[in-house]
């Protein structure tokens, strides 16, 4: 048993030198503990020259932040005004090429104008309060006469079958499956939307074969790059010129119109739907790959279960572009509205051919509106609208996005 240091009327029988220990370190003790009192967190007993240092550490680090995001604007902004001025050297060669400087391109402004009166027939409808000024207005029934004489957008023999009363059955049966009047009765305004929706139809079977040989999902490189590059080649060649091509096929017509757009929607399509194929989630693919699925089964089920959504949308997009084309196509004779511009130009008829011009404009704003509330009803997250809603809605759907 241990004998305490005093005893217990509280003499101290330790030698002077373990007295003296003892009190430094309680000292010691003493100070450590008002250090860590007086100053938080890591501070020391050092007056807070450490804290100070940390402090201005922390300082150093987001000054030097701060420098980085300058630098990187600063880098950024020099990358951007290169960029501008190498586009803008590249377009002032541009304009030399197309001859824009040239001595003999001259912008006769004065001329230009004059000619316009020829495309838009103006009458004088009422004498202004200042003497010698008059109102004039777009004469619309010259378009009008011209529009009804053509049969650009109605063909009234074919209209005779169905707009009848008492309704005849017999001409009914006759215009739907004798006639086959569904387009024609829409007259050269409805070869052209027909131009442009067989095309579509023609080409969107080999578009979604050759896209699907085309991804590396299904063949390997380099057997897939050769069905990429037929479809870069169709590409590479505008309709036009495709139509000229099937002129010597089948004559010139709409049939070879019709064929130009198909072949031309081959490679625009199917460009669109491999770049959908390459981008696929792997998961289903690999689920189906370990279940034992054929070849066959992952591409139906496994691809294009994926992408049908956005397939559907980009078809509806290229029918836009293939109702454009079939008017160009058709300026080469190749029938519809576009064979009328051309006929009207040739014979200097600039107010005829403008009002073919409309009736294109009306027929390209009916279809990109109706392709566009299709795409837009494959969307999740798109409010559901009844046609009716969609066509007489419309009106106070366009006032409201002006208000905002």
């Amino acid at each position: 048993m241990e004998e305490s240091d005093s005893d217990d009327t509280g003499t101290d029988h330790r030698s002077p030198n373990e007295a003296i220990e003892q009190s430094d370190d309680s000292v010691g003790t003493n100070q450590t503990t008002r250090a860590t009192a007086d100053s938080p967190g890591d501070a020391s007993t050092d007056g807070g020259v450490a804290t100070k240092e940390s402090g201005d550490a922390v300082t150093d680090d987001i000054e030097e932040q701060f420098n980085n995001i300058k630098e990187t604007r600063k880098q950024r902004a020099i990358g951007w005004a290169a960029l501008v001025g190498v586009i803008g050297f590249l377009t002032y060669q541009g304009l030399s090429a197309t001859q824009f400087f040239d001595d003999d391109t001259d912008f006769t402004w004065g001329h230009f104008s004059s000619r316009m009166t020829e495309y838009f027939p103006t009458v004088q409808v009422a004498d202004l309060p200042i003497d010698g000024y008059y109102l004039w207005v777009i004469d619309v029934r010259i378009y009008g006469a011209f529009i009804r004489d053509m049969n650009l957008i109605y063909d009234p023999e074919i209209g005779s079958l169905v707009f009848q009363y008492p309704i005849n059955l017999s001409d009914l049966y006759a215009f739907v499956f004798v006639e086959l009047g569904i387009f024609s009765i829409f007259g050269e305004a409805g070869i052209t939307l027909a131009m442009g929706l067989v095309g579509t139809v023609l080409g969107f079977p080999l578009a979604l074969l050759f896209s699907i040989l085309a991804t590396e999902r299904v063949l390997p490189f380099p057997f897939n790059f050769i069905f990429r590059a037929i479809m870069s080649f169709i590409r590479a060649i505008p309709a036009i010129i495709w139509a000229l091509i099937f002129v010597a096929l089948v004559g010139l017509g709409a049939t070879a119109a019709t064929l130009a757009i198909g072949f031309n929607t081959i490679g625009n399509l199917g460009r669109l739907f491999v770049e959908d194929l390459e981008e696929l989630e792997d998961g289903p693919i690999e689920a189906m790959e370990t279940t034992g699925a054929n070849k066959s089964q992952i591409v139906f089920f496994g691809m294009l279960s994926q992408v049908r959504t956005s397939f559907i949308a980009w078809t509806l997009y290229i029918f836009e572009i293939n109702v454009r084309a079939a008017v160009t196509v058709g300026v080469i004779g190749a029938g519809g509205l576009g064979a009328i511009v051309a006929a009207q130009q040739n014979q200097l008829n600039y107010e005829q051919m403008m009002a073919t011009l409309f009736i294109i404009f009306i027929l390209i704003l009916l279809v990109e509106l109706f392709s566009q509330r299709l795409r837009a009803r494959l969307r999740s997250d798109e409010e559901k609208r009844s046609w009716k809603e969609l066509i007489f809605g419309f009106p106070a759907r366009f006032a409201d996005s002006l208000r905002r």
